[in-house]
């Protein structure tokens, strides 16, 4: 049985939000996440946690968790670039919500489509994405 993995996901905030537009990384907050199939449980995620911890002992693995995620109505794009340039497109959606007389809520959210590994930077896919009313 082949399986892909599903792509990598963040959820980004700061407790001041002012802080993405000065740059201020360090005050920024993230969650990572993996999409798992419906066939894999909590256990299973526990049993393999437990034999990663005796076999390598990662320092950030008590923070991996297993749950559910839903975030409900949502504007996205897909953008093509590099990170470090996202800034005027999550502005354009921000606008979009706006536009729509909604309100964001929720953290901002960003699905990476491509490999960093095997594409270049100008050709990263990334879909940003942010929650709303």
């Amino acid at each position: 049985m082949t399986m892909e993995v599903m792509p990598l996901e963040a959820l980004w905030w700061a407790d001041d939000m002012s802080a993405f537009g000065s740059g201020n990384k360090d005050a920024w907050k993230w969650t990572v996440m993996i999409m798992q199939p419906g066939f894999i449980t909590k256990e299973m995620v526990s049993e393999t946690t437990e034999e990663v911890a005796r076999k390598k002992k990662p320092v950030s693995l008590p923070l991996v968790r297993f749950e559910s995620f839903k975030e409900g109505k949502a504007a996205q794009t897909l953008y093509i670039g590099l990170f470090s340039e996202e800034g005027p497109t999550i502005e354009k959606v921000h606008m979009f919500i706006e536009g729509k007389g909604s309100q964001r809520v929720g953290k901002h959210h960003e699905i990476y489509l491509s490999d960093p590994r095997r594409t270049a930077p100008e050709k990263w896919k990334t879909i940003i994405r942010q929650p709303m009313t």
